[in-house]
């Protein structure tokens, strides 16, 4: 029974590991790959309307930080679940014609 029980947690764990991966590969996912944006003033409403990777959850914002001139890195963490994520962002303004 014990080893039944290790196995399905390992099983969750896993596929945990597989969505946060995933979840990498996505635009936001990471500094390589940030979501555009074309104010600051998007940046948190966005972050708080991306769903939860694990259960759909919202998001609670915990910090906003400057990474770069133009980069932005949210941490949030779910108000369901409490799953933490990191989400990019990169600024880029419109110019004036």
């Amino acid at each position: 029974m014990l080893d039944r029980m290790s196995h399905q947690l390992n099983q969750v764990l896993q596929r945990k590991r597989d969505r946060e991966r995933l979840a990498a590969l996505l635009p936001g996912g990471s500094r390589e790959r940030p979501i555009i944006v074309s104010s600051a003033a998007v940046i948190e409403p966005r972050a708080v309307r991306t769903p939860c990777l694990h259960c759909g959850g919202e998001y609670r914002i915990h910090e906003h930080e400057r990474a770069a001139s133009s980069v932005r890195r949210v941490d949030v963490g779910c108000r369901q679940c409490s799953a933490p994520r990191s989400i990019w962002f990169r600024l880029v303004p419109h110019e004036l014609n």
